[in-house]
């Protein structure tokens, strides 16, 4: 970009940036441009914002200044004005087990509120959002939808795996690390190894956890291009990834192709499809009720259990298996996931995607390679599958009413039955298991960890991975109105709702109290009445809020229901 003199050609009045560009009044407007090196090309070219969650916070993000520059210079060389802006982001791993895990999902509002009111004030006419740890992804989608800028996504990538003792691990294996060691199961030394061999590079975490189920699901929903989530983040191919997405934002505004023109229920369900058939995170149920009442569409959490039914998982990712997101970009991503959902009915072909083409469409140019083909140990095919039925499970039952959420990982039909140990906080829960008090058949419940309770709904990876750890994680159930990591593997029931705060039945129970997890039945009772469960509530002083000033004083007020994708804006259903 350099200064220019000569007449400026007139932009298309049709973009919205003209608002800021054109016209003897826009002359100041101009002056500002110019001193960051914009020139009359820029000034009369499709204004994209390239919206960049950058930061030393979280290896998940560290490197997205390198991925943003691609996609800026993609924009730049077809066309059109790159704008970069930053926006924020929490490190999930590094706020684990700490009050500061409250701020994650409220960073999800935030980067949605950020991004949209950004590209609402300076006027652009598209944009390419970027994400990398966990609510990055789920809060781009968010200010695209409410902006319906042509928008596209692009995930940051995911970390290598590191090696211990000859396998492959990540993450995971050091929180559960932490369990072994309390467990005396694992030395210091070893564990102090394994910490140090983990994480081997940028990316975000490597399993099929909250970050590539989100990167996954963007795929599905048409949000971004087949192929491009499973190449690593130190990958060249990720950086072709991001220049191609430049590339297309321009091609996005100039076709005016929004994300409501995407966006259906078709390809929500689409969304839903994958997330089951590969084990993703339990958290993608809560940002798709999220993104689908941003989107104005009808989706209710009940709806993720009517999929999983008819949907078979066919990846064995950790948590649930040993493979990461590279394994399986190695054999084509996850359109071949994708395709053999497809070739068996279990997906919409006719949804549309950011490229302007169906689904169908994208997967035939693609061709990806079928699971038969492959011969994977950790891939199956639909007719002989890992599990007959996909991943997730909804429960309800006089202990969550409005649902609650639990992963498979393990065995497909868990009955288990046994006292209630209540804990009001995640702290003094890990402390209990720490301690090595638990045994099998217990029933650890968390409580006033929701949206609003909370506030900011923690996951509580530290928790699950100490009791797996001390191998208890399918004869231990644990059950919150918060959530839980998408690396969390057991017998872990999160999101029940309504929440405690807001009087749901969970803020009855009482130690001793005989609760009852059906996952076959997709039952989560206790052995109360109606009306004792009403005189407990009636008799118990309503708790306080955590904050009263504050960030997340405002959005614990703003947030609604787990069930309802916890949202804040008050324009969707919340409650």
């Amino acid at each position: 970009m350099s200064q220019q003199s000569e007449p400026r050609r007139e932009k298309d009045d049709d973009l919205r940036s003209s608002e800021v560009t054109e016209g003897a009044e826009r002359a100041p407007h101009r002056a500002m441009f110019r001193a960051m090196g914009y020139d009359d090309e820029d000034l009369t070219s499709p204004m994209i914002g390239v919206a960049n969650p950058a930061a030393d916070i979280t290896p998940c993000n560290v490197h997205l200044d390198d991925v943003a520059q691609s996609a800026y210079d993609g924009i730049d060389e077809s066309g059109g004005m790159p704008i970069e802006f930053g926006t924020i982001t929490i490190s999930d791993a590094i706020s684990m087990g700490t009050e500061g895990m409250k701020a994650s999902l409220i960073s999800r509002e935030v980067i949605a509120d950020s991004v949209e009111l950004v590209s609402f004030g300076e006027r652009m006419d598209g944009l390419v959002t970027i994400g990398g740890c966990d609510k990055n992804m789920p809060g781009m989608m968010m200010a695209a939808i409410r902006t319906d800028l042509p928008s596209v996504f692009l995930y940051g990538g995911s970390i290598m795996p590191g090696e211990h003792d000859g396998r492959e691990v990540t993450i995971q294996n050091v929180f559960e690390g932490v369990g072994a060691f309390a467990e005396g199961d694992m030395s210091e030394d070893e564990l102090d190894t394994l910490e140090r061999q983990a994480c081997p590079g940028a990316g975000s975490c490597g399993g099929m956890f909250t970050a590539n189920t989100m990167a996954s699901i963007s795929e599905a929903l048409g949000f971004a291009p087949l192929g491009s989530a499973s190449p690593p983040a130190e990958d060249d191919a990720r950086y072709d990834v991001a220049r191609e997405s430049g590339e297309l934002a321009v091609e996005v505004v100039q076709e005016q192709r929004k994300p409501s023109d995407f966006l259906s229920k078709e390809s929500f369900e689409n969304a839903i499809a994958l997330q089951v058939a590969v084990g993703g995170s339990t958290n993608a149920v809560l940002h798709l009720l999220a993104l689908a009442a941003e989107a104005g569409v009808d989706l209710s959490i009940e709806e993720f259990d009517e999929i999983s039914r008819r949907t078979p998982k066919i990846a064995d990712l950790q948590p649930g298996g040993e493979k990461v997101m590279n394994d399986l970009h190695e054999v084509g991503g996850v359109p071949v996931v994708l395709n053999a959902l497809y070739e068996a009915d279990l997906l919409h072909g006719d949804a549309l995607t950011v490229t302007g083409d169906t689904i169908a469409a994208e997967l035939e140019r693609l061709d990806p390679p079928s699971i038969e083909e492959l011969d994977e140990d950790y891939l199956y095919t639909v007719d002989e599958p890992k599990n007959e039925q996909g991943a997730i499970r909804i429960l309800t039952g006089n202990l969550a009413p409005d649902g609650a959420v639990l992963k498979v990982t393990g065995s497909e039909d868990l009955h288990h039955e046994g006292p209630v140990r209540v804990f009001e906080t995640e702290e003094n829960a890990m402390k209990y298991v720490q301690e090595g008090n638990v045994e099998s058949g217990d029933v650890i419940v968390i409580r006033n960890e929701g949206p609003q309770g909370g506030p900011g709904m923690r996951e509580m990876l530290g928790v699950t991975s100490a009791v797996a750890g001390q191998d208890h994680a399918e004869d231990v159930a644990l059950i919150t109105d918060g959530r839980f990591s998408g690396a969390t593997r057991g017998l872990s029931i999160g999101h029940v709702a309504p929440e405690a705060f807001s009087g749901g039945p969970i803020g009855a129970l009482e130690d001793g109290d005989y609760v009852t997890v059906d996952v076959a039945d997709r039952t989560l009772a206790v052995d109360l009445s109606d009306d004792e469960i009403e005189g407990r509530l009636d008799d118990r002083d309503d708790p306080e809020p955590s904050y009263v000033s504050g960030v997340l004083a405002k959005y614990g007020l703003a947030m609604g229901s787990a069930a309802n994708g916890a949202v804040s804006n008050p324009g969707v259903k919340r409650e």
